[in-house]
């Protein structure tokens, strides 16, 4: 018995079974243990937990944002390898996702009341991308990859000192991000000229202050 050729219908419902999973499911299980598992729970003040947790929330949002914008790509995308480069991509975020929410858990903090209305967006540029083509796609990939290891890297110098559990988390988020845009480029993705990266970050900074505080 031959397995049935999926239809874009298919491929939509698969979609919104991820976004559930994303949005209201508890976190999934990551494959790789977090970083933070090998660090000592330091003491910190009511103001240091709340300033940790708000970061710590920032980038559970991006992680959001990033498993909409790959689905979104690796629904529309033109070739099947670029299409398991998003998936591929997307299931390595999850760790990330997993990683940031339950330290924001452990900081007393919730995720982003917002997270619905950044993966719908995201989602929506990630398939609005695929369909214009699979080198805008890498190419925007590559751009927001940079952005996030900016907000990581500025992350690890606003963290508390003594919060070891996070910047551990932060340190191997860096590192992986910065792969994933490195991949994009040699992949055949377009380097977006520096306006465009501009832009993004504008846009990139308006969800990160709101993120904080809800």
């Amino acid at each position: 018995m031959t397995a049935r050729h999926q239809t874009l219908f298919d491929g939509l419902l698969l979609q919104v079974d991820r976004a559930l999973r994303t949005l209201v499911a508890d976190a999934p299980v990551p494959d790789r243990i977090s970083p933070a598992k090998t660090s000592e729970e330091q003491v910190l003040s009511d103001d240091e937990k709340r300033h940790a947790a708000g970061l710590m929330r920032v980038n559970h949002s991006g992680e959001v944002c990033a498993q909409a914008l790959y689905q979104g790509q690796a629904l529309t995308a033109k070739l099947l390898s670029v299409r398991k480069d998003m998936e591929q991509a997307a299931d390595e975020e999850i760790d990330h996702l997993a990683w940031c929410e339950e330290r924001v858990k452990q900081l007393g903090g919730q995720p982003s009341l917002l997270n619905p209305l950044w993966y719908g967006l995201s989602f929506g540029i990630g398939a609005t991308a695929g369909l214009i083509s699979d080198k805008l796609s890498l190419g925007f990939v590559s751009a927001t990859e940079e952005q996030v290891c900016k907000h990581l890297q500025s992350h690890l110098e606003k963290l508390p000192p003594q919060d070891d559990k996070s910047r551990a988390i932060v340190e191997k988020m860096l590192e992986d991000e910065s792969q994933h845009a490195h991949a994009a480029l040699a992949a055949g993705g377009i380097n977006f000229p520096a306006p465009v990266k501009t832009l993004m970050s504008l846009v990139s900074k308006a969800m990160t202050e709101s993120s904080y505080r809800l």
